[in-house]
């Protein structure tokens, strides 16, 4: 049995747009959240003053996805960490997720109390704040619009040798839709920048309802409303986190990828144990063992599989089998 492998000296080149921009609505958020905390106490109104400290956790969350970018940069050489530290921004991301499910649980708390107990609003700062906090948060959303999905599509749609030796020549085009290569950290602080938009503009509408009608429930009940939406957001990029967390991988179209070059190109192969994990939004590190009756090393393998850039980080092993005792591939 041989192997072989290769190690890329990084994985991931980081983002640092989205990080600058992460920063940018980090501080007007914080901002934001003086201002309303300042006005709700000043007017004596609470609906502004707890938005003003919903809008504080927010404003911690987003704290903790650009520290997330800052210690994935600063280390991003460290030997400590063999596959880089891209996985930290993936655990800020996570944890930015458990962050807003919190938020739910606070918003559906306050809301069901205020509709046990209804508190007098004052309707016309509230809603000037309430209309200021929607144009900050709508400002931080046009900043990170661009950064929160990397989804792309590569083209495999040439023809390639696996080995010019052989003669093979594969003719197939591959298009996969590689929808998961996202920035999760800088989608958690999209997702709680679209919250907090969201919360502003159900509580504006539920300030003018209570306003022109005197549906003083509608500010209440449109919080549940908002927790809901909430709740579905950070369920959402808990679980996509999760699973590179988890490194959930192997159904990744890169996998298939893998087994087709291995075990239909011109050289009998089987693979007898594969591993696949992301290393970076576009990277993955594969581990395979071959077994083959062929004399070929393991670097003709690594060779073949060097057509998918997206593998970064590919270890190989050969095993020697007659060719009638091939094992059934796995």
């Amino acid at each position: 049995m041989e192997g072989h492998h290769c190690r890329a000296p990084g994985f991931d080149a980081g983002n640092p747009l989205a990080e600058a921009n992460v920063r940018r609505a980090m501080w007007l958020t914080l901002v934001m959240m003086i201002v309303e905390i300042t006005g709700g106490w000043w007017f004596n109104s609470m609906a502004v003053l707890a938005d003003g400290w919903h809008m504080s956790s927010h404003a911690l969350a987003l704290g903790l996805s650009a520290f997330a970018y800052s210690f994935a940069r600063r280390h991003a050489r460290n030997r400590l960490y063999a596959f880089g530290t891209w996985k930290v921004e993936v655990l800020g991301g996570y944890s930015s997720a458990l962050f807003l499910l919190g938020i739910a649980a606070l918003m559906t708390f306050q809301s069901i109390e205020r509709l046990r107990v209804p508190q007098a609003i004052h309707y016309d700062e509230a809603i000037a704040i309430a209309v200021v906090g929607l144009g900050v948060n709508l400002l931080c959303a046009w900043w990170l619009r661009g950064h929160h999905d990397h989804g792309h599509g590569h083209d495999h749609g040439h023809d390639h040798d696996h080995d010019h030796e052989q003669g093979h020549a594969h003719g197939r085009g591959h298009d996969h839709r590689h929808a998961h290569h996202e920035d999760l950290n800088v989608r958690s602080a999209y997702m709680h920048v679209l919250a907090d938009a969201a919360t502003s503009v159900l509580a504006i509408v539920a300030l003018c309802g209570g306003l022109m009608w005197g549906a003083a429930w509608l500010d209440p009940v449109m919080g549940l409303v908002g927790a809901a939406l909430v709740t579905v957001w950070a369920w959402g990029l808990l679980k996509d986190s999760g699973r590179v967390l988890l490194d959930a991988e192997m159904d990744a179209p890169v996998v298939a990828e893998i087994r087709e070059v291995i075990e239909q190109g011109a050289v009998p192969a089987r693979i007898t144990d594969l591993h696949v994990w992301r290393v970076g939004r576009a990277k993955y590190a594969v581990v395979v063992s071959v077994s083959t009756p062929s004399a070929e090393s393991a670097d003709y393998f690594r060779r073949a599989l060097s057509i998918h850039e997206e593998l970064a980080h590919v270890t190989v092993e050969v095993a020697r089998v007659p060719q009638e005792s091939q094992p059934a591939a796995v």
